[in-house]
């Protein structure tokens, strides 16, 4: 009998032979390979041998969302939306660049924590939950060769959380994690801000970068909402203080800010901003903690996957 060969006209070669596939985008286009100019890569998009080799340099960024209610004007998915837009933007920013640190963008997460959205409509995991997810990823991550990790929030109901498990995780593995929630990296430099309507929640802002990114889904005319006492949450008595009240989502109507005055151009802005923001947070984060050298790399990979780090 003849030995039955690794190639077959409708796979390609063994996936664990080594030998390369004339169909494989990363063989072939250098815009899928990390580091190089042209289209960021994308984690689904390359073969295990690419996201594995680029584990020793490039800096892998996973973006978080939730879906959740955002009033009547706006989608489930608006964080999820925007922290893609924003993450795009960024990379597409700094593969531009000649000199640009090396990326790997993850698929987004789609889900947060959102308990407090729950009275209308939200798919939520819990805060350990969350957190538990969180660090599989990053354990993930780094068992496959990452040690730069940067992770992007879109939901204010996943920051605390994010910031914990990120702190906890590089407590016990050889990484160096990043994480910040993209509404919080304006450069200063941008005109149309309203410091005190943004974030917000299916307000002024989120509604005017949602007419900028994704103006089909945005339900318009938005009405005028009646005048409202802001809610504690969004406006503490005092400055320090976190104060939450059983039922203020409900009170205030799902929104924290009337929205009916958005805008897309200006969203186009902020979304603008908050991409170069973020494209500066990552060269930062490239420039403090700098790619290891591959046997250092290699050595720690191989220690943490026995356990041994």
């Amino acid at each position: 009998m003849t030995k039955a060969s690794t190639m077959s006209p409708a796979t390609g070669p063994d996936p664990d032979s080594g030998t390369p596939n004339a169909t494989d985008p990363t063989t072939h286009h250098p815009g899928h390979d990390p580091g190089t100019a042209g289209e960021p890569a994308h984690l689904t998009r390359l073969t295990w041998r690419a996201v594995r080799d680029a584990g020793a340099h490039a800096i892998a960024l996973l973006p978080i969302g939730s879906q959740e209610q955002h009033a009547g004007h706006l989608p489930m998915g608006t964080d999820t939306m925007l922290v893609e837009a924003v993450t795009d933007r960024a990379t597409a920013l700094l593969t531009a660049e000649p000199d640009a640190p090396a990326l790997v963008r993850l698929p987004t997460l789609p889900f947060g924590h959102s308990p407090h959205h729950l009275f209308a409509a939200a798919l939520s995991l819990s805060a350990p939950t969350l957190a538990a997810v969180l660090d599989d990823l990053l354990e993930s991550l780094v068992t496959s060769g990452y040690r730069r990790i940067m992770v992007v929030n879109g939901h204010g109901g996943n920051d605390e959380i994010m910031r914990l498990a990120v702190k906890r995780f590089a407590l016990r593995a050889p990484a160096t994690v990043a994480a910040c929630s993209y509404w919080t990296l304006a450069t200063g430099e941008e005109s149309a801000e309203r410091p005190a309507r943004t974030p917000g929640h299916a307000g002024w802002f989120e509604t005017s970068l949602m007419l900028a990114a994704h103006p089909d889904l945005v339900r318009t005319p938005v009405p005028v909402r009646a005048p409202v006492e802001p809610p504690l949450f969004d406006r503490p008595p005092y400055p320090g203080l976190t104060v939450e009240r059983h039922g203020e989502w409900q009170r205030v109507g799902g929104a924290t800010d009337d929205a009916s005055e958005a805008d897309a151009e200006l969203g186009r802005r902020l979304l603008d901003d908050r991409a170069r923001g973020l494209a500066r947070a990552i060269r930062a984060f490239d420039a403090a903690a700098p790619a290891a050298e591959p046997s250092a790399t290699a050595d720690q990979t191989t220690a943490h996957a026995r356990g041994e780090a």
